[in-house]
């Protein structure tokens, strides 16, 4: 019987042919918008009158602008530390409770952990403007669901005003992001303990362990590697968060800015253009989306850069 050599990803270049079309639609869709933004943040007007001209070539007149000029850099910061309380409380909430959900999942007696793991992913399903909306409603002051709950159970000293309240509407955006893709974490914290060899839990249990003492220093250890890649992933996404604002209050943040994010405000001065003129900076916009792309680029080679030590050392 003879046998043909078919040329594919062993012979040749011939396995390059499979990635060219997920390369191409990489390159135009993702790394060109990007490197664009980048050119485009050393362009802009040389006066104060945005919209006028966007094609001289200032150099880092926009960076230089974005920080000192009191038009844009009180709101940066704002924005910038609200994103910042923004990941914190994602991380708390959200990937807290995922692993916590994963553990109680991998009880092997559950009942029903199926039905579960489907109820905790089913928000991450549902589009991001959809569920803002409808807890918009929910946390409506005068008839929203939460309110109502607070007043019957006699707790009516806390029915605030929560997405209206300068003090509460952040953290009522943040849980409400944190409850949509808590789904997320669990599965992946749900495959990692799977991944875990009984004999490090047998052998834990024949040492007298307890349950708490085994997650401790047996499964949390091994879940470093996929703990780095949900931190990586709840920080992109949470620095690139704009609809969930969008949807609950708008893209100006309000009430007063207080939940502006670094999207939301990349939106007003590049796309839509920020009262009262309500003229984009395309090049003050770009300056914004090139900063925070350092910043990522930098907190996610750090976290990648721990998270491969520690499996190295495990």
């Amino acid at each position: 019987m003879i046998r043909r050599r078919l040329p594919l990803a062993t012979s040749g270049g011939y396995w390059m042919l499979y990635i060219l079309p997920a390369l191409a639609i990489y390159t135009v869709f993702m790394a060109y918008p990007l490197l664009d933004s980048v050119r485009l943040s050393f362009f802009g007007t040389t006066g104060n009158q945005p919209g006028t001209n966007q094609n001289n070539f200032v150099g880092f007149d926009n960076f230089i602008r974005l920080f000192t000029d009191s038009n844009y850099s009180s709101q940066y910061w704002g924005a910038f530390f609200h994103t910042w309380y923004f990941f914190f409380i994602n991380m708390a909430v959200q990937n807290t409770l995922g692993l916590y959900f994963a553990t109680i999942l991998m009880n092997k007696g559950l009942r029903g952990a199926s039905a579960y793991r489907t109820i905790i992913f089913i928000p991450a399903t549902l589009a991001v403007l959809v569920t803002g909306y409808l807890w918009k409603l929910i946390l409506n002051p005068q008839w929203g669901a939460v309110n109502i709950i607070l007043e019957h159970i006699g707790l009516s000293q806390f029915a605030f005003p929560w997405l209206g309240d300068s003090r509460f509407a952040l953290t009522a955006v943040s849980l409400v992001s944190s409850w949509q893709w808590v789904g997320m974490p669990t599965m992946m914290f749900l495959a990692g303990l799977q991944n875990i060899p009984d004999d490090l839990l047998e052998a834990g249990q024949i040492v007298g362990a307890t349950s708490w003492q085994q997650f401790w220093h047996i499964k949390l250890p091994m879940l470093r590697p996929v703990i780095g890649i949900v931190t990586v992933l709840t920080f992109v996404a949470n620095f690139n968060a704009f609809d969930v604002v969008y949807a609950m209050e708008d893209a100006n943040g309000a009430p007063l800015y207080a939940t502006d994010l670094i999207g939301t405000l990349f939106y007003r001065l590049g796309i839509a253009g920020q009262a009262p003129v309500g003229i984009p900076n395309p090049g003050v916009g770009a300056a914004v989306a090139t900063v925070t792309f350092i910043m990522l680029a930098a907190g996610v080679a750090l976290v990648l850069r721990l998270t491969q030590s520690e499996r190295s050392s495990t």
